[in-house]
């Protein structure tokens, strides 16, 4: 089986059930997941996701905000003033 036929088996409660057991590493039944399958289940989860949902309802989204060309970040510190080294 190809990514692509996988995908197209793929649903969103299917999707949703393989997010739950690769974020608390077991399946619904309570067996514990081997590192393959969640490796497996975390790349089909976020192809599905990268294929079917826009980008601000993906795993891992961020919001950068926006900003305009003279805005500095909360956490901009000034830096002092260049001043290049003198070798004696």
């Amino acid at each position: 089986m190809n990514i692509e036929q996988m995908l197209a088996v793929l649903d969103a409660d299917i999707v949703a059930r393989l997010k739950t057991a690769v974020e608390i590493g077991k399946w619904p039944n309570g067996v514990v997941l081997t590192q393959e399958q969640r490796q497996i289940s975390m790349q089909a989860v976020i192809a599905w996701e990268a294929k079917n949902l826009p980008e601000t309802e993906r795993s891992g989204y961020i919001d950068k905000g926006h900003k305009t060309e003279d805005d500095e970040c909360d956490s901009h510190v000034p830096e002092p003033e260049f001043q290049p080294i003198r070798f004696v």
